[in-house]
């Protein structure tokens, strides 16, 4: 369990169902309008954007009203926190974020947002897992060993895609090469959805992505996994191998979710936010569906978000520099 998970607590979910039952979501006591607006800064069929389709009925029920999803994925995410940290602090409009919003502050010189000082983190929600995968008519290797000594063999004739410069998936494949020893030539995408196209159509070779986003593709045999970036193997793929078991054991990279909102975010806001969200991920169809792709709820108090955001950010500023990567 990594440190990150033993910051998301079964009890505080309990605590916060609990809460929830006493005060329910009211459209009268936080100035809800009957819609929600969730800015996801990443593209549509990416991880992210996968669990909140998952969730949106049960969130729709929770928030007393319509969720909307609102796909803002330009600049690797940028464009959408910027209209987060627009937005009036009123729990009308919130974001499902991945760990990219701290890796952002060590990749990009000039943020036109502080993070996490502009926007107010409300729960780690949980992780999803990711999984580096090869297009198999491109590269022959089936597992990490034959695929570390291919890339050795042929240095910097093998190129990778991202979902954008300093994404989480960017950074764990550059951690992968650096474990390994090996290079290779980075293509970012603006997006994941067109880098997993790159990648079956053979645009590029591999690259690491949320096991939600492939997974269709790795049954299909489009996409071939070499290994999963998990500690252990995730029950939604065990025939998967992780990298830590092939050799790698220093090669684990967490993914993580969590909804923020706006700077300044009202605490009675906040709580009800909160509580909706905790509502939502507890109903049973969306446990069935994180389960069946892989990721693992665990939701933290606001206080634990916050606390979390600000550690995140410098462990990968540490990170970061060691996968060699400069901001631009």
């Amino acid at each position: 369990m990594t440190n990150t998970t033993k910051l998301l607590s079964r009890r505080t979910m309990l605590a916060a169902s609990a809460a929830l039952a006493v005060a329910p979501w009211s459209t009268a006591s936080h100035a809800q309008a009957g819609i929600v607006r969730f800015i996801l800064p990443n593209a549509a069929g990416s991880g992210v954007d996968t669990i909140a389709r998952a969730a949106q009925p049960a969130l729709n029920k929770a928030f007393n009203g319509s969720v909307v999803i609102d796909n803002q994925p330009g600049a690797g995410g940028v464009v959408g926190l910027q209209q987060l940290a627009r937005a009036a602090p009123d729990g009308n409009t919130l974001s499902i974020v991945s760990n990219n919003v701290v890796i952002f502050p060590s990749v990009i010189k000039s943020l036109s947002f502080n993070m996490p000082g502009d926007f107010t983190p409300i729960a780690l929600v949980g992780a999803t897992p990711m999984v580096l995968v090869v297009n198999p008519s491109r590269v022959p290797a089936t597992n990490s060993k034959d695929f570390i000594a291919l890339l050795k063999s042929k240095p910097d004739t093998f190129n990778f895609a991202s979902g954008g410069n300093g994404t989480i998936l960017h950074l764990a494949t550059q951690l992968f090469l650096e474990e390994a020893g090996v290079t290779a030539k980075h293509i970012p995408y603006k997006g994941v959805g067109p880098m997993v196209a790159g990648l079956i159509g053979g645009q590029v070779d591999f690259g690491t992505v949320a096991l939600p986003s492939v997974q269709p593709h790795i049954k299909s045999g489009a996409l071939r996994a070499i290994g999963m970036l998990t500690a252990q193997r995730t029950p939604a793929a065990p025939e998967i191998p992780t990298f830590a078991e092939q050799g790698l054991p220093n090669f684990v990279v967490d993914a993580w979710f969590a909804v923020i909102g706006p700077k300044g975010l009202p605490p009675a806001i906040v709580n009800k936010t909160h509580g909706a969200v905790v509502a939502a991920f507890e109903d049973p169809a969306v446990k069935q569906a994180m389960t069946n792709q892989g990721n693992t709820i665990n939701i933290s108090t606001p206080e634990q978000a916050q606390a979390a955001f600000k550690s995140e950010l410098a462990k990968y500023a540490t990170l970061v520099k060691k996968a060699g990567i400069e901001p631009e």
